[in-house]
């Protein structure tokens, strides 16, 4: 148990601290191998995780390259403009629509499409309207929460949610059907919570007449009015796939791909340089971490925590629902989410309520908002953030995100009950 978790503890110090700019997945899959040759793990658990986590890591992969091509064509700061002007310079409705972008970008394109491409757009609209550094400060924040508070959807709105859904054999309308109270109850208590902690911070009236019109951002009208019907049938062929038993990566990877050829097609991407710029090592990060978890399963900690969702059932079932919930966020918010919801997943598993799976996505995702080392999201999000000039502290973020979070965590899980 001690070498396992020492491992897991410099592993996830290393991928945090990226010293000498060491990427997150090079830092996973040293820990990975650590872990093989100290015999924490066996080659047979590295097949086990790598049969786990593929679906959902290619799914991911799949996701953000089909961002990256939308940003190119210019769909996103299209909306972001779009929801600017809608506001009518209403301070507080541009707070409220730019939040409800950040939640729609979110459930289909993931929390770290979210915080990858929306993120530098919303923050260059910012400068350009002259806002003060509080107003900034408190739109980042509250668009950085949304991408997470609202990633609960679909399968496809985060990675946690692809992972355990192919854990426990969810399918994507079982999904979409359980969690749609809960996301909804999510999006309406962040929105409520965050405009009542930042109401101060938003300025009464912004002058957006120096804003361009959002038709002149677009840079391939064709690519532009073919992404919507694109998306329509690939959100379609999810319901398909599920019908069909297809794993999600299918149509997500698969589904980007020929959004990339089309819209090489028209000229409007330049494809390696696209696939060459995606996350790869996201894949790396997903294998390599989830391979020093196991660790932790075969140690025993899976066992402590099953036997403490145990405990929690004897309560009854909103006892359990919301005790799993905090559990998985608490861990989260300390050991980041992408471990947490493997363990919690295994624990759940070994406890029989499978039920509680949605609690633990729910955690999962809310959770690390708590802490700025809760979720690979979060990570992603500062920085991106401080490559455009915008640093944020430890303390600054967390006078936030503990405040936020329980509220909005606690009102998002009564949705299962």
């Amino acid at each position: 148990m001690f070498l396992a978790i020492s491992l897991f503890l410099v592993t996830l110090l290393f991928i945090i601290w990226q010293p000498r700019g060491l990427q997150i997945g090079t830092s996973a899959i040293i820990g990975a191998c650590a872990a093989l040759l100290l015999g924490v793990v066996s080659l047979s658990d590295v097949v086990e995780v790598t049969s786990i986590v593929w679906d959902a890591t290619l799914a991911f992969i799949g996701i953000i390259i089909l961002s990256m091509v939308l940003d190119e064509i210019g769909f996103f700061e299209w909306a972001a403009l779009k929801m600017a002007r809608l506001s009518g310079g209403n301070g507080h409705l541009m707070f409220i629509y730019i939040l409800l972008l950040g939640a729609l970008v979110s459930a289909l394109f993931a929390n770290d499409g979210a915080a990858l491409i929306l993120t530098p757009i919303l923050l260059a609209k910012m400068k350009h309207l002259k806002m003060k550094p509080v107003a900034i400060f408190a739109f980042l924040m509250a668009g950085g929460f949304i991408g997470d508070s609202a990633s609960n959807p679909l399968v496809i709105s985060n990675l946690t949610n692809i992972v355990t859904a192919g854990y426990f054999g969810i399918g994507f309308f079982e999904y979409m059907r359980a969690m749609f109270l809960p996301n909804l109850l999510s999006i309406i208590a962040s929105l409520g919570i965050l405009w009542l902690f930042f109401r101060r911070s938003i300025p009464a009236h912004i002058d957006i007449s120096t804003l361009a019109a959002p038709e002149s951002v677009i840079k391939n009208h064709t690519m532009f009015k073919l992404s919507w019907w694109f998306l329509a049938l690939l959100l379609a062929g999810y319901f398909v796939g599920d019908y069909l038993h297809m794993p999600v990566s299918v149509f997500a990877l698969g589904g980007a791909l020929i959004f990339l050829a089309i819209a090489t097609y028209f000229k409007a991407t330049k494809p390696l340089m696209t696939i060459k710029a995606a996350p790869w090592q996201v894949v790396w990060f997903s294998i390599g971490l989830y391979v020093v978890v196991w660790g932790l399963k075969n140690a025993g900690l899976t066992t402590y925590l099953s036997h403490a969702i145990i405990e929690l059932q004897s309560y009854g079932n909103t006892a359990a629902v919301i005790g799993t919930g905090f559990l998985a966020a608490l861990l989260s918010s300390v050991m980041n989410n992408m471990p947490t919801v493997m363990v919690m997943d295994i624990a759940i598993a070994e406890a029989g309520n499978t039920a509680l799976a949605y609690a633990n996505i729910i955690g999962c995702n809310l959770g690390p908002k708590m802490t700025p080392i809760g979720s690979l999201a979060t990570l992603l999000w500062l920085h991106v953030l401080a490559q455009k000039g915008v640093k944020i502290g430890w303390g600054e973020y967390m006078k936030v995100g503990l405040i936020v979070t329980p509220p909005v965590l606690f009102i998002a899980l009564l949705g299962l009950i």
